[in-house]
């Protein structure tokens, strides 16, 4: 059926209709009314019902060359009307003008849903200057800015703490319940309240680019990609209104032919295509598609379309990165040896490398050297080798930092000092200029609170998982292990190509989902049949490579998206059986056993709006982080 814009109009217009008919129908069935009220109030109902429908129709026709289903209910009730049952095709336009303007509202409610996102910014902020603290229009914010939050305030950008300590509420963007402490050097996204405290916050992103922003611009991505299941229903509804007219004329003909009148048969023709209007089978997909996108996207959970949430139901193997994504990605220095000069010399070059990185381990790194005190050497002409480590110069030439295989890169051998520490569970970082290394650091990451259960919550649901990272062997079975995960899911040292050949040969066992945050992530999420970003903390790369993003930190969250996609897949299921089955005992009714015009028209509009408020019971049903999800 055409969407009509939601508006005060369509719910006059069908109050309008029904009280034409209600008068038409009570000088019918009651006593005669004045003079030409009762034929006045008819008119007053097929022109309120009748011109709407018409009009969507033939702008439809107009425009894009497409048969409306609006046109086959302004068709049966012009027949009716010319074979003596007016009455009955003012029921039928009554009854499809108040279901249209039911499905619009209810419709509507999805979409608001999304759309509200749009009113969570701000509109000013404290900004503070040379001048003292001055009141400013929010988009007129720069990266450099700071800015005041006061107790109850919402974030105006994206930005990070430089003073002062508070609680957040992030509900409205991760769906987090329970309030989140930030502290200073902590990350605070737009339109997020601060509970408590006085907080001086840097902007790191403009407007244009900010969380709300991509939660935006996700979901208008989100509407606009269409599922295949609606493709299908659109596919299946344009065709279908062309045979259910083609079919309204032959069963015409055929009853005429067969001895009926030509007004009993130009009845029975009516009744026919109304029974036969597959309003119920277009709008089943979309009614339930919209409302789980809306649910998700309030639980913190944001699809790119329905095909991505389809996909998500059916994913049989979820690959997961490690650092980051399994793991806090806030990792701490736990051991260093410097071989040449003091440790503070050390430190201090090394977090001048890093200092160009946004890789955890990288913050790692310069979390250290900022708690001793030091502040990072200047390294200029940085380049990034992804999964080995990075090359940059100082005034004394070269220097790099890295993994083995960049140790390798660079012709070096492990000294015998730093074995010891290699031989260990935890991130080795060596540092070195050419051929000599100068000495090393291990850092530790921690899994998520949230990741065993997460993956628990996928099993249960029937799922394969997978652990994959650049890391050495050791440390991803410290990690795995304490994941649950047996040694045949993990594999470890690899490189970004290794990730896509991984998940190109996962897919042998079914649709594969690959979870991940960084830069190295991209093309895995890319070739992937699902990908998904950890949205708020990954990096934009991986956030534009992938089909779904996790707002949150929390990967309980992607099980539970996988729940509510699997129930989505049960509610369409649901409302094809129930659009087609309705239809067909509609069309049989009407073909063999003489169904009246009116049991056609209530059993078409009850059918649609019982399809459409199943769809719109899954925006009872957002995502949720506690209980089983087993889908």
């Amino acid at each position: 059926m055409a969407s009509e814009p939601e508006d005060d109009s369509s719910l006059y217009l069908t109050l309008l209709c029904w009280a034409g008919l209600l008068i038409a129908a009570a000088e019918a069935f009651i006593q005669p009314l004045p003079v030409g009220l009762g034929a006045g109030a008819m008119v007053v109902a097929y022109l309120a019902g009748g011109v709407p429908a018409a009009r969507s129709a033939l702008i439809e026709l107009w425009q894009d060359r497409r048969l409306d289903i609006d046109l086959l209910m302004v068709i049966a009730a012009l027949a009716a009307a010319a074979v003596g049952a007016a009455l009955e095709g003012a029921v039928l336009l009554a009854l499809f003008s108040l279901s249209q303007t039911l499905e619009h509202r209810a419709m509507g409610k999805a979409r608001r849903a999304v759309e509200a996102l749009m009113h969570l910014r701000p509109e000013t902020a404290l900004r503070e200057g040379p001048d003292g603290v001055t009141e400013v229009p929010v988009v007129s914010l720069v990266p450099g800015d700071r800015v005041i939050l006061r107790p109850g305030a919402r974030v105006p950008v994206d930005g990070r703490v430089i003073t002062g300590a508070g609680h957040m509420d992030e509900s409205t963007v991760t769906g987090e319940s329970l309030p989140v402490r930030k502290d200073q050097g902590a990350l605070v996204h737009e339109a997020t309240v601060n509970l408590d405290g006085i907080l001086t916050v840097e902007v790191t992103r403009s407007l244009a680019h900010s969380t709300v922003a991509q939660m935006i611009r996700l979901v208008t991505e989100a509407q606009a990609m269409k599922a295949p299941s609606e493709r299908f229903s659109d596919w299946f509804g344009q065709r279908y209104t062309i045979a259910v007219l083609a079919g309204s004329i032959l069963a015409y003909v055929g009853f005429w032919l067969t001895g009926h009148p030509p007004d009993q048969a130009l009845y029975r023709a009516a009744t026919l295509l109304v029974a036969a209007s597959p309003c119920a089978v277009v709008i089943s997909v979309p009614a339930a598609i919209l409302s789980a996108l809306s649910a998700a996207a309030r639980g913190g959970v944001l699809f790119k379309g329905g095909a991505a949430l389809e996909g998500l139901a059916e994913v049989k193997v979820f690959a997961f990165d490690k650092t980051g994504t399994l793991t806090t990605g806030k990792a701490a220095v736990t051991g260093l040896t410097a071989l040449k000069g003091d440790e503070a010399a050390f430190l201090t070059l090394l977090a001048g490398l890093e200092a160009q990185s946004e890789h955890p381990i990288a913050s790692a790194i310069r979390r250290e050297a900022s708690n001793r005190g030091l502040a990072p050497a200047q390294i200029d002409g940085v380049r990034s080798f992804p999964s080995e480590g990075i090359i940059g110069r100082d005034p004394a030439g070269e220097v790099w930092a890295g993994n083995a295989r960049m140790l390798d890169r660079m012709g070096a051998t492990l000294p015998p000092a730093l074995a010891v520490m290699a031989d260990g569970a935890e991130t080795l970082v060596l540092m070195g200029r050419g051929h000599h290394v100068l000495g090393a650091v291990t850092v530790a990451d921690e899994p998520r609170a949230t990741s065993a259960e997460a993956l628990a919550a996928l099993r249960r649901g029937g799922a394969a998982i997978l652990m994959m990272t650049g890391d050495r062997q050791a440390v991803a079975s410290r990690i795995g292990a304490r994941l649950g995960l047996q040694p045949d899911e993990i594999s470890a040292g690899l490189l970004p190509g290794d990730k896509v050949k991984l998940v190109d040969a996962a897919t042998a066992k079914g649709k594969v989902a690959f979870i991940g945050d960084g830069v190295n992530d991209a093309a895995a999420l890319a070739r992937a049949d699902v990908g998904v970003a950890m949205g708020v903390a990954g990096s934009e790369v991986a956030l534009q490579a992938a089909d779904v993003a996790l707002m949150a930190d929390d990967l309980r969250k992607l099980s539970a998206a996988r729940a509510l996609a699997r129930r989505t897949a049960r509610v369409i299921r649901q409302n094809l059986t129930l659009a087609l089955g309705a239809m067909a005992v509609l069309v049989a009714g009407s073909l063999f056993f003489n169904l009246p015009l009116p049991l056609a028209v209530i059993g078409h509009e009850g059918g649609t709006l019982l399809v459409v408020l199943n769809g719109l019971r899954l925006l009872a049903d957002p995502i949720r982080t506690s209980g089983r999800q087993n889908g």
